[in-house]
């Protein structure tokens, strides 16, 4: 579990990518204190394990599942990531609950200087958009964000200075992807109260092939 205040930039070292998994080293600091073998760190909000790590560079294993959910497979050497070790219980939650558990892919299509701050508009599936609404919470890329405006395809965030400098937001481009993983709770929530509505089957409905078919007789 994370909360998406990213501790460091990291930057790839190599990348390696098979049909079905691939391997990254990347650079970092201040997340390997304390880290061992088999803890998990937060590589641009992907929850990944470390399997190897010396002073200044860890490697971790990436699945097939999360080449195609998320974008790591885009990455190069010298591609700069944001990092986070995962939260330890005595942590201050500055930002929310991220499990590092991708849902999707977006992009970025605008950003626009607002006073201090940079206004970001991002692209997401509808799939998405649906669990995301106005001032609630969203990773991008691993970052806990609030959530300003939800539109048909986009929504939008803002950017305080100092996010803009210590994250890959700040380095992106018009058109890059970036990860994005929706409100926690909000999905359980959405899940539950989906659940709900399922009608349930009335005893009218009941019958000795029903009970026998579903493991009761």
């Amino acid at each position: 579990m994370f909360t998406g205040i990213v501790e460091e930039l990291g930057i790839v070292r190599t990348l390696r990518l098979l049909p079905d998994s691939g391997q990254l080293t990347l650079q970092g600091k201040k997340v390997l204190e304390g880290t061992q073998v088999g803890d998990s760190i937060a590589v641009n909000g992907v929850c990944l394990t470390v399997i190897h790590q010396n002073q200044n560079e860890f490697t971790v294993d990436v699945m097939a599942e999360t080449l195609a959910k998320t974008n790591l497979g885009e990455l190069k050497n010298g591609s700069h990531v944001n990092l986070e070790r995962a939260l330890q219980l005595q942590t201050r939650l500055g930002g929310h609950l991220v499990s590092g558990h991708v849902d999707g892919v977006g992009s970025i299509r605008r950003t626009t200087p607002w006073g201090i701050a940079q206004l970001l508009e991002i692209s997401a599936p509808s799939t998405l958009l649906s669990f995301i609404l106005p001032k609630g919470s969203i990773a991008i890329d691993g970052i806990s964000l609030t959530v300003i405006d939800v539109e048909d395809d986009y929504f939008t965030v803002s950017l305080i200075p100092h996010t803009f400098k210590e994250t890959t937001l700040g380095i992106k481009k018009i058109g890059a992807t970036v990860n994005l993983e929706t409100d926690l709770i909000g999905k359980y929530v959405a899940r539950f109260m989906g659940l709900q509505k399922t009608p349930a089957k009335s005893k009218e409905n009941l019958s000795l092939n029903f009970l026998a078919e579903n493991g009761f007789t």
